[in-house]
């Protein structure tokens, strides 16, 4: 085993220097730029201006190491790691950050040693290295440096390693752009079909959307130690899920006593997020199939319960979906924060002949069966990551 500050050093610290109004500055990498997955997001990148000399060390390089010093929450502890494979001596990186750089490249792979932190950190490694202070999780960075140690193995392993657990990296980068293909298609095809259903170019007559079902909104639930333990479908098991059949997957929750059957979901529920602190994620929409009878919505989510034959489940799950009607869902401003049946109220739903419908669901059938092949394949490559970065490093 080797010491991470024998093959780095100490961390480098970042700069910020001072707001830039005309776009002239310095790109600067935040804690916002870092991604789960180890790579670095090129989106929303600031410019600052830095006047400090003396900074042409801390330019990145390919084969840097960024580590987030200060950041995280309960839920994500600080000290996740990017790695580095951008335009060299553009970018800088903030202070709450730091940089780390191997200095010997013939006997250390960056990649390696990156991969070393990265499993670490998904591992927990850094909540022993955490404070608090004002709301803030802080790494501290030197101690956690001084002590992390990296199996010794020689350069050609290293680098085969790593040739390893790119390629599967690769496969599921592709296999989600896949995914993400598949969805845009079936948006390809319902403007095609459709249209803009706020527009309604079609001329079709269109209903309430509440006259056609019926809303409830999730109630506070007070949970207890001991009790009925039941699935609870959360904010959090929204993310870019259209359908949720598998209810295994979601939250448990335990109750002092079983909810009524009007906050117990049924096939062909659509579910809103009603309230929650990421706007973005506010009138987001989904159709539940839960094969276990006894799942719940929380109170942050809105059940809706079609009525209505004139229209389709994926007709109107794909209505809601649309951006011209989450906007009218949402609103621009900042000051819409949640969502209210009395705003559902105002959505009028244009109903196309059922037959046009019936021919979307097959097509969207045909289309999720792909999408569910292919999201295994992620899974089980997953998997495969998983269980070779437990071999590599423990």
């Amino acid at each position: 085993m080797a010491k991470l500050i024998e093959i780095t050093g100490k961390a480098i610290s970042g700069e910020w220097g001072i707001e830039d109004a005309d776009g002239s500055g310095i790109p600067v990498l935040r804690t916002t730029n870092f991604t789960n997955e180890g790579i670095v997001n090129y989106e929303n990148i600031v410019t600052r201006k830095i006047s400090k000399k003396n900074i042409d060390k801390k330019y990145l390089i390919q084969g840097d190491i960024i580590i987030e010093k200060s950041g995280g929450s309960d839920k994500q502890p600080v000290g996740r790691v990017v790695f580095f494979e951008g335009l060299e001596r553009k970018y800088l990186f903030n202070n709450f950050t730091g940089l780390l750089r191997i200095k010997d490249k013939d006997k250390w792979e960056p990649k390696y040693v990156f991969y070393s932190l990265y499993s670490n950190y998904r591992k927990g490694g850094t909540k022993a290295f955490e404070n608090k202070t004002t709301g803030l999780h802080n790494l501290k960075t030197d101690d956690y440096i001084s002590k992390f140690n990296i199996k010794d193995t020689a350069i050609e392993e290293q680098r085969s390693i790593c040739r390893k657990l790119d390629a599967i990296c690769e496969i599921i980068k592709l296999k989600q752009e896949q995914f993400s293909k598949l969805d845009e298609l079936i948006k390809s095809q319902f403007v095609e079909m459709f249209g803009d259903p706020v527009q309604n170019p079609k001329g079709w007559r269109t209903k309430s959307f509440l006259d056609m079902g019926n809303c409830k909104n999730g109630m506070n639930f007070h949970y207890a130690e001991t009790g009925i333990a039941i699935n609870c479908l959360g904010v959090g098991d929204f993310k870019d899920l259209d359908i949720i059949g598998d209810v295994e997957k979601l939250s448990r929750v335990t109750l002092n006593e079983m909810p009524s059957e009007e906050y117990l979901l049924k096939d062909g529920d659509i579910v809103f997020v009603r309230s929650n602190g990421n706007r973005a994620l506010v009138g987001r929409s989904l159709v539940v199939y839960p094969k276990d009878v006894s799942t719940t919505f929380s109170g942050f989510c809105i059940r809706y319960r079609k009525t209505d034959d004139t229209v389709t489940i994926p007709y109107l799950l794909r209505v809601l979906k649309t951006n011209s009607m989450r906007q009218k869902m949402v609103g621009r401003g900042a000051n819409i924060q949640n969502l209210n049946q009395q705003i559902l109220g105002t959505l009028e739903i244009p109903i196309p002949p059922i037959e046009l419908q019936n021919q979307f669901a097959v097509f969207v059938r045909h289309v999720d069966k792909q999408k569910s092949t292919t999201q295994k394949s992620i899974n089980n490559l997953q998997t495969l990551f998983d269980s070779l970065m437990q071999k590599y490093f423990g």
